[in-house]
């Protein structure tokens, strides 16, 4: 068995198997994808004998737009008694190394939340197992690979595995957040996932941190403008909607009455640029590289809202011109997109100069 799974949003399937063609042929590595609508998970099987396994060392996890998580699958069972499903894994894992972390998963879909409790409680039992057969270390070893079981009903499994340093760290590919009781949306999570995602916590001192200010176009009711004023920031929150008196309160936030797309601050000194307004990615795309090419921010996250069909196409296409508009400037300028687990339908972007974030590192550290 030669595939690689990608656990994706349901619904996106097309569209990460879209991307991982793109991706594995840029590699050499040629395939095809076996694609079932909103089932949340991807395989793309490999022509070449160890394809598969080069493709989980050499593509970039994090480069992926629509993957959750990438894993390389080497045997499937089906059928198992349930009364004992640990000795048919066991058997399977025959020739295999020991691995460093046991991840018991299925797909985020309604139909298998079931299946989710299921995992839950089996993964105890199992893990025993495992350390018992000496196929699982006695203690978490991120040196190790990753195991993990991808169940797709009670008694039908996908056994897979994946490297620490080019996967994602949460199980199921999900990062478990709070909904704090005092923000205005919803939509709160969507960056707080994002500073999770982009940034390193060792930059959280320098990147995310009081003292900076942040202008949030299209910030109305101010779900985005709460993870800005909890680190401590200073934010011109620009939108004709009104704000969540709050957040008002707080005396972090100054509320212009203005459309996100007219608007400019008066000096060229914010820091963060933020937006989630609901548009066409073409023209939010614009609107960002303006930004940057008038030198009115010097890191931004913005969402981009996709259309029904062909939504990995239009990401190409909006990346492509936000890349090509930010080569004409000094600097050297990184973009990254995901597709994060708070996302709907759409995806959210980061851009920032790699020049300029490295003197930041060097005067903090100096």
């Amino acid at each position: 068995m030669n595939h690689l799974m990608f656990y994706c949003r349901p619904g996106f399937e097309k569209d990460m198997a879209a991307e991982i063609q793109d991706k594995a042929v840029a590699l050499e590595c040629f395939g095809f994808s076996r694609v079932i609508d909103n089932s949340g998970f991807v395989l793309y099987e490999c022509y070449g004998e160890q394809d598969a396994e080069k493709l989980a060392r050499r593509l970039p996890f994090r480069e992926l737009i629509f993957a959750r998580q990438m894993l390389v699958v080497f045997k499937q069972l089906s059928g198992m008694d349930l009364q004992d499903r640990i000795s048919p894994i066991i058997e399977a894992l025959e020739g295999m190394p020991e691995f460093g972390e046991l991840r018991v998963e299925t797909a985020d879909t309604n139909e298998a939340k079931e299946l989710s409790t299921f995992c839950r409680k089996f993964s105890v039992p199992l893990r025993q197992a495992l350390r018992a057969a000496g196929k699982l270390t006695q203690e978490e070893n991120e040196r190790r690979p990753v195991l993990h079981l991808f169940f797709l009903k009670n008694d039908a499994v996908w056994l897979g595995y994946s490297y620490p340093n080019n996967n994602s760290p949460f199980h199921m590919g999900i990062p478990r957040l709070r909904f704090p009781s005092d923000a205005p949306s919803r939509s709160t999570l969507k960056l707080e996932e994002a500073f999770y995602m982009f940034i390193p916590v060792e930059d959280d001192e320098i990147r995310l941190c009081s003292g900076l200010t942040a202008v949030d176009l299209g910030a109305c009711p101010g779900g985005w403008t709460y993870q800005l004023v909890k680190r401590g920031m200073m934010v011109t929150a620009v939108d004709n909607g009104p704000m969540a008196e709050s957040l008002m309160e707080t005396g972090q936030v100054k509320h212009v009455l203005d459309d996100g797309f007219k608007y400019r601050p008066t000096k060229k000194n914010p820091y963060w640029l933020v937006c989630d307004m609901v548009e066409k990615p073409a023209r939010i795309t614009h609107l960002i590289a303006q930004w940057f090419r008038e030198g009115y921010c010097q890191e931004a996250i913005f969402n981009l809202k996709l259309p029904m069909k062909k939504r990995y196409a239009e990401v190409e296409h909006n990346l492509a011109v936000l890349k090509e508009w930010l080569s004409e400037l000094e600097g050297d300028y990184v973009i990254q997109a995901k597709q994060l687990y708070h996302d709907r339908e759409e995806i959210t972007v980061h851009v920032y100069d790699e020049r300029k974030l490295a003197r930041r590192r060097s005067g903090a550290f100096n």
